[in-house]
C-alpha cells in the first residue's frame, strides 16, 4: 500500500492509529533533539515530528531531508 490516507484526511478519529502518508517536504525545522517536517500533498499540509527515541533510523533520515524532497512516511497520529 502506497498510502492509507492524505494529509487532509488526518482527524481525531485517526488518533493513535498507524498511517502511511506520501508528499513533499514543504519545510524542515531542526530544534536539536526534535525535527519538524511540514508534509504537503495535493490535498493539504500537516506537521510530522521526528524524535531520536524510539526511531533512531527515521530520525537520522529526517536530518538529511530538504525542501521539496518526496517522501513516504509511516507513523502514528497524534493531535496537538
Amino acid at each position: 500500500m502506497l498510502r492509507s490516507c492524505t494529509c487532509a484526511d488526518i482527524n481525531e478519529e485517526l488518533k493513535g492509529k498507524e498511517v502511511f502518508l506520501c508528499g513533499w517536504v514543504d519545510t524542515r525545522r531542526d530544534h536539536g533533539r526534535i525535527i519538524f517536517i511540514d508534509l504537503r500533498d495535493r490535498y493539504g499540509k500537516l506537521q510530522v515530528v521526528f524524535t531520536p527515541k524510539p526511531h533512531k533510523e527515521a530520525y537520522s533520515k529526517a536530518k538529511e531531508l530538504h525542501n521539496e524532497d518526496v517522501v513516504r512516511i509511516k507513523g502514528d497520529v497524534n493531535l496537538r
